[in-house]
């Protein structure tokens, strides 16, 4: 069973891959607009919000702006799911001896795939922009690792919208409050400079605490209790979304 689930859900990836592929500007309009906020607070606003210099602005932006990139791309997820279900394709491919959850499995691992290469797209335009870190092997991988739950978490929300929305717009704006929450945290301004009710909801939302610990891990400085309020966020989150979501399914199916 777990060898069919597999089997199934790579070759649904694969026919996922190949859609992007033809349309090459789906990834590159997922990227290019946290490449235009980067720019934009780096070399417009940095000056007003930051003293420490184009290249310490950048470093101090990136964890938010690459939590920007991963929101930015769920939208296409959903989208993407939508339109799945409105063409016919879930009843075709539920008409097949195929395990039935590697449908929903498939679009989760092109968002994971598509965001992934969103990623090192904006990562790149920060290095020549002039970010630069010594963190080591470890604590990239560790970045990796909290990059690739918090896009777990946010596709799986994705998944459940999908499953729910009622139009290919509702489907597609759903992501636009997840893109507008770094904007309330540490993400480009430190909380304490927040008025005390916007600080106090900022200080205590999952964004923060990813925030603090991947640029903590840039920085090579103790990630302290953050990586585990973040990790406690994306795992509750996580966990609920994806119940909800396989509920829903199975309604739909049924």
């Amino acid at each position: 069973m777990t060898t069919r689930f597999l089997g199934d859900s790579t070759v649904l990836l694969g026919r996922s891959m190949r859609h992007i592929a033809r349309s090459p500007d789906t990834i590159i309009t997922t990227a290019i607009m946290p490449i235009a906020m980067m720019l934009l607070f780096v070399y417009v606003f940095g000056g007003a919000v930051h003293s420490g210099g184009t290249a310490s602005y950048v470093k101090y932006l990136l964890p938010g702006i690459l939590l920007i990139t991963i929101a930015s791309g769920i939208s296409y997820t959903t989208l993407r799911l939508f339109m799945d279900q409105q063409s016919g394709i879930f009843e075709r491919l539920h008409s097949m001896p195929i395990a039935r959850s590697s449908v929903l499995w498939a679009h989760v691992l092109t968002s994971v795939v598509a965001n992934a290469i969103s990623l090192v797209l904006v990562v790149i335009v920060a290095l020549a922009m002039g970010f630069r870190s010594g963190a080591g092997v470890p604590a990239w991988l560790a970045v990796a690792g909290l990059l690739l739950l918090f896009t777990l978490t946010l596709t799986w929300i994705a998944v459940m919208a999908a499953l729910s929305a009622k139009s290919a717009e509702g489907a597609g704006a759903f992501a636009y409050p997840l893109i507008f929450l770094p904007f309330l945290s540490s993400a480009f301004v430190p909380t304490e400079t927040m008025p005390a009710p916007v600080e106090a909801f900022a200080d205590h939302q999952p964004v923060t605490s990813i925030v603090n610990t991947i640029r903590d891990l840039f920085a090579q400085q103790s990630i302290g209790s953050d990586v585990w309020v973040a990790i406690a966020w994306c795992v509750g989150v996580l966990v609920v979304a994806y119940a909800l979501a396989m509920a829903s399914y199975r309604r739909k199916i049924a």
